[in-house]
């Protein structure tokens, strides 16, 4: 709880500051105010104070209280982070983490936003987020596109819209705003998904599976696009099944669907967009009374916490979500530092993680 307060104190006041609610050589209310506004210990107020200084957004006088800086640290900005899925999809976490770990980050901010849970919620709530980033005059964005809404394509064009008019530079995390193969005119920093569907069908293949289908949710992002292109080369190019398309879309946990499908389709492996996806599909197939992997392996993409405490534990493809965050930092000074530079694609690599549900030895 009180780690929740420290960062609302923080991020309260670093946006104050960048509004200019609060201009430089201005009083910030003393550490009792804020004790007693917020509900916190003095020690919570006093680490959010601490950071801001560390950030070189204000300075302390002793006897007399905190002001905003009036000499801040040249280069230090303020971005909002704008990911309608932080705190519900764990790679998000890690990807701001990594972030906040960049040698860069130590002169920087971060703005979060809050998050909701309903799909359609998420498109109000981004929308929302992004004109409060543009009140606050942050100096850029790094922003995941919503998904698994019916308009998420509408709504990801009118944030990005607003952004431009207002001049604030966007970097994107994971996905892109348009359906592969094409991409937006903003940088993009993610995993290789196209090599990602490749790699994960491969080693399906590898380890015996002939009918290999691929298990999607409604409405997904374009990366789901990029792994279903990559499962179909793997196939086309390594697998007996070049004839076959076995891509379903629909929901996992969905017994009456998931039972057709393996009726119809007769799979002995499901390659699934990603960990949510295929954790939710394996409980269903188990319900079913299907054994995993003996009968139908399964394989995942993220390596998410608990894809390893799985009724069977998921071989999946692990992320570099840290190496992601720092990249996107990165990217984003770049971009500020030369606006003019073609938009760029910065995609990392994913490693295999092996473990029960695919029937190869288990190794990580």
């Amino acid at each position: 709880m009180e780690q929740h307060k420290y960062r609302e104190i923080l991020e309260k006041l670093q946006g104050d500051i960048a509004s200019g609610r609060y201009k430089p050589g201005n009083r910030l209310p003393s550490e009792a105010e804020l004790v007693r506004r917020f509900g916190v210990s003095r020690m919570t107020v006093f680490r959010a104070m601490r950071e801001l200084q560390s950030l070189g957004l204000v300075t302390r006088r002793v006897g007399s209280g905190t002001y905003v800086s009036t000499t801040p640290i040249s280069g230090s900005y303020v971005f909002g982070l704008l990911i309608p899925e932080l705190g519900q999809t764990e790679i998000f976490e890690a990807i701001c983490k990594g972030m906040m770990e960049a040698p860069e980050a130590v002169h920087h901010s971060l703005l979060w936003g809050n998050t909701v849970s309903g799909d359609s919620e998420k498109e109000e709530a981004a929308e929302q987020l992004c004109h409060q980033f543009i009140s606050r005059k942050v100096a850029g964005v790094f922003f995941a596109p919503v998904e698994y809404s019916a308009h998420r394509n509408q709504a990801n064009h009118r944030i990005v819209a607003a952004l431009d008019r207002a001049r604030i530079p966007v970097v994107l995390l994971d996905r892109c705003l348009e359906p592969y193969p094409r991409r937006s005119r903003y940088d993009l920093v993610g995993i290789d998904n196209r090599r990602t569907g490749y790699m994960a069908a491969e080693h399906l293949i590898r380890a015996g599976a002939r009918r290999i289908a691929f298990f999607a949710r409604p409405n997904s992002a374009p990366t789901v696009d990029a792994r279903i292109a990559g499962y179909r080369e793997a196939l086309l190019s390594l697998s007996d099944q070049r004839d076959l398309d076995l891509v379903r879309i629909g929901d996992p946990s969905d017994a009456g669907f998931v039972k057709s499908v393996v009726k119809r389709d007769r799979p002995d492996a499901f390659l699934c967009a990603n960990d949510h996806t295929a954790g939710g599909l394996m409980q269903t197939l188990i319900s079913l009374g299907r054994n995993i992997p003996r009968e139908i392996r399964i394989v995942g993409i993220d390596d998410v916490r608990y894809a390893r405490l799985l009724p069977v534990p998921l071989t999946t493809q692990h992320q570099p979500c840290r190496d992601i965050g720092r990249v996107a930092l990165t990217v984003m000074l770049d971009r500020m530092a030369n606006p003019d530079l073609p938009a760029r694609d910065v995609l990392l690599g994913c490693e295999m993680v092996i473990r029960q549900s695919c029937g190869a030895a288990p190794r990580s």
